[in-house]
């Protein structure tokens, strides 16, 4: 339904998404349809903005270095949804999109007369994309909810960490963009139906069940074994040898090399062909029963060679193996650069920024960066006026009213 002839080419160029809500949840899904070439217009409090402008674990001149990942491709302005003036505002755009998108705890839209029922009225077509702790229905759906609250009952943090130490979280709000990332893939599906039947309908993404569709066989195991997963720290029990093993020169390589044939390859690197026919180790089932000690050899091993050395080395043999990178590494390396994988824009405020690419990759129509972070109501003009149509003396009226 996007109007824009500035909009960048991209397989979801021509659709609009109004995206309400703040924080992650919401506004990731917002992310991943703007790097597709979506439009998407996001909707903040007047005055204030959405935290995520604040929020980051490191700043440059006080600004937030997460805003201009999570919020590129975007477009800002500014709208009260607490008073009618503002709803009705919501209500036409609605009319006027493909998606709407939200992650206020459940019951709050409604609340404000902007629920499905009500937004659908005018917008038959229309996709209500709805990202909550718990989900849009139960009896938890209207608790407040975070991502690490998701992460916890979906099951992901008893099994992360060291054994010997309480439960762990992820240095990333893993929860989140998770929840986000089913409410992409839920929205594409439903705009897919929309293309057949004409009309639209809600995703309903629960931050919880977003974890748990990632927890592989954990509910079985226990369904049908009694198995419950515990934490291992960096290894899976009778998964052998993946590990992280130290080098040379003090670093830390990732091999994988738990598969019989990839674990015979690994031993002729390590000119230990015998381990391979060693009853201890000959079978995937053998290596788990001795999986220690099987780590051992490999870390006798590897702590004889460097870095570079060894990656060659298992390289050469076809052993999967990868080194623990942080960002000074990604910039530099090889693959990351040939692939593009992290790119650099021009911002107003911090000159070249680095920041990940989009993902995935498409051959003819792929998705790209091609605006920075809004500011505040950057676009409140282009918007009202433009495609609401709202004339100069009725946007001062809601200027001086605190709508907008």
């Amino acid at each position: 339904m996007s109007t824009d002839n500035n909009q960048p080419g991209g397989p979801l160029s021509g659709l609009r998404v109004i995206e309400l809500g703040t924080l992650l949840a919401g506004p990731f899904c917002g992310q991943l349809m703007g790097d597709l070439g979506a439009e998407i217009i996001k909707v903040e409090a007047p005055g204030a903005g959405d935290p995520m402008r604040q929020w980051g674990q490191e700043k440059a001149h006080g600004k937030s270095l997460w805003w201009p990942v999570i919020a590129r491709n975007k477009k800002s302005i500014t709208v009260n949804l607490r008073v009618p003036e503002g709803q009705k505002i919501i209500c036409d755009l609605a009319a006027k999109s493909d998606f709407l998108l939200e992650n206020f705890r459940p019951g709050t839209m409604e609340k404000w007369n902007l629920g499905y029922a009500e937004l659908s009225k005018a917008n038959p077509a229309l996709i209500m994309i709805r990202v909550s702790g718990q989900g849009q229905t139960g009896p938890y759906a209207k608790r407040a909810g975070f991502g690490s609250i998701g992460e916890a009952m979906g099951g992901l943090r008893y099994v992360c960490g060291d054994p010997s130490n309480p439960p762990s979280r992820f240095g990333i709000s893993i929860g989140d963009s998770l929840a986000a990332t089913f409410a992409t893939i839920g929205a594409l599906a439903a705009l897919y139906e929309r293309n057949r039947t004409g009309k639209g309908q809600v995703v309903d993404s629960a931050i919880y069940e977003a974890v748990l569709a990632m927890m592989e066989s954990l509910i079985t195991e226990y369904d049908q074994a009694g198995y419950i997963r515990e934490r291992t720290g960096p290894v899976l029990p009778n998964v052998a040898p993946s590990n992280i093993y130290p080098t040379k020169d003090a670093r830390f390589l990732l091999i994988a090399a738990n598969q019989d044939t990839v674990f015979k390859r690994l031993t002729q690197a390590m000119d230990q062909p015998e381990l391979a026919e060693n009853e201890r180790y000959a079978s995937h089932a053998a290596r788990g029963r001795h999986q220690a000690e099987l780590d051992d050899l490999v870390a006798s091993w590897s702590a004889q060679h460097t870095m570079s050395e060894l990656i060659d080395i298992l390289e050469e043999n076809g052993v999967p193996a990868g080194p623990i990178y942080r960002a000074p590494e990604m910039l530099e390396d090889p693959h990351f650069k040939a692939r593009q994988a992290i790119i650099k824009i021009m911002h107003p405020q911090f000159g070249e920024l680095a920041m990940q690419n989009v993902v995935p990759k498409l051959s003819r129509t792929p998705g790209k960066v091609h605006s920075p972070d809004p500011t505040l109501g950057q676009h409140n003009e282009e918007i009202f006026q433009g495609l609401l149509g709202i004339e100069d003396s009725a946007i001062k009226s809601l200027n001086d009213a605190d709508v907008i």
